[in-house]
């Protein structure tokens, strides 16, 4: 049986995981991208960052995205969110601040639900000290929802 989830539920399953799957509309096509990304749940968005190139190229275009982000151990038993929102790309010192947070979140993240300190981590200290820093970004929460289906 499907079941719609509660709020908070949906919250935690976002809180929990880092990969997600992006969906943005560039011309008239939609895209969907695999993403690593922090929920800052004070802030209620999500950060990430990228290169320059289609993807934010789009996003600067069209800012309305979707994130889903699921957890499925068999074809009986997942559970999906979809998040909607609004991108927003960071600059100058706001942005540093915004990739050390992702970097410390997604650590903390990875650290809590597997019990495992990530090594690539230091990969975005060294990030924050390059001249061109990638492009750092966020999606403001607009809604949320999802769906469950247990044995």
């Amino acid at each position: 049986m499907i079941e719609d989830l509660e709020e908070t539920a949906c919250l935690e399953l976002l809180s929990n995981n880092y990969i997600g799957h992006l969906a943005y509309i560039s011309g008239k096509e939609p895209y969907i991208v695999p993403i690593t990304y922090f929920h800052d749940a004070d802030e209620k968005c999500i950060i990430s960052y990228s290169t320059n190139g289609h993807k934010i190229d789009a996003m600067r275009m069209y800012k309305k995205v979707s994130i889903q982000v699921e957890q499925v151990r068999s074809i009986q038993e997942w559970v999906s969110i979809q998040i909607h929102g609004t991108f927003e790309e960071l600059e100058g010192s706001s942005a540093k601040k915004y990739l050390h947070n992702f970097a410390l979140g997604v650590q903390e993240t990875i650290k809590r639900v597997k019990g495992d300190k990530p090594k690539f981590i230091s990969d975005f200290s060294s990030r924050l000290q390059e001249r061109k820093m990638p492009i750092v970004y966020r999606i403001n929460i607009h809604g949320i929802n999802g769906k469950i289906r247990n044995n």
